[in-house]
């Protein structure tokens, strides 16, 4: 792939902007969550192709784009994460994540709105099938687009001595509560990719996510 498929619209040190992105189809994770298992479901030729017919048919329809946003952590106490500028995010879970954490990485990716459409006119019954595989193709290659951001920086984060922690933490999960999510939304600035926030906390198009993950030093 290409530096110039992936270029940065933006880079001013702490956030970075990527236009476009473009991975592989994360096969397996897809038939995951389609419900289906290695050695354990049987698909017949017939099926298989349809799957992946309607697979290819998502990614030509998915336009991923994504952000990341690095800010030092400013304090962490047993139920509370202070983030440089005065953000605090209240949640005991999140803060034994970012246990030992110097910085912290903030992440959004968005998969755009016309595979969401198509989605829609799908479920509305013109092909409830091909609707599944859409929606688990758009699910599983938005969250594959975190795992490429994070790709993509690891070689200058290690020149720098540092490491992002091996899981992400995302909004909604344990006692960090879905509200944060305007917090997180609003220091990414997503409506500059065409995703809203609704008054419920929830990312329009639908196939969009955030997600926090920790930086600690390593040794030299």
């Amino acid at each position: 792939m290409s530096a110039k498929e992936h270029a940065p619209l933006r880079n001013d040190g702490l956030r970075i902007d990527f236009e476009t992105i473009r991975i592989d189809l994360p096969r397996e994770s897809i038939y995951r969550r389609l419900g289906y298992r290695r050695d354990a479901t049987r698909i017949s030729p017939q099926q298989s192709a349809e799957i992946e017919s309607y697979m290819e048919e998502a990614r030509s329809l998915i336009c991923l784009k994504g952000t990341v946003l690095r800010l030092p952590i400013a304090e962490i106490s047993p139920s509370r994460v202070v983030l440089k500028g005065g953000v605090a995010f209240e949640s005991r879970h999140l803060a034994r994540f970012f246990d030992r954490c110097r910085e912290a990485a903030l992440l959004g990716a968005t998969a755009g709105p016309a595979i969401m459409e198509a989605i829609a006119d799908d479920a509305a019954g013109r092909n409830v099938t091909r609707a599944v595989v859409l929606d688990a193709t758009a699910s599983e290659m938005t969250d594959a687009a975190l795992d490429w951001i994070l790709g993509s920086l690891r070689p200058s984060l290690r020149r720098e001595n540092k490491m992002f922690l091996p899981r992400r933490y995302s909004a909604g999960y344990g006692d960090f509560a879905l509200e944060n999510q305007r917090t997180i939304y609003r220091l990414l600035q997503l409506n500059r990719f065409g995703v809203i926030l609704t008054e419920s906390c929830l990312l329009v198009p639908e196939k969009s996510v955030t997600a926090l993950t920790g930086i600690r030093d390593v040794a030299p």
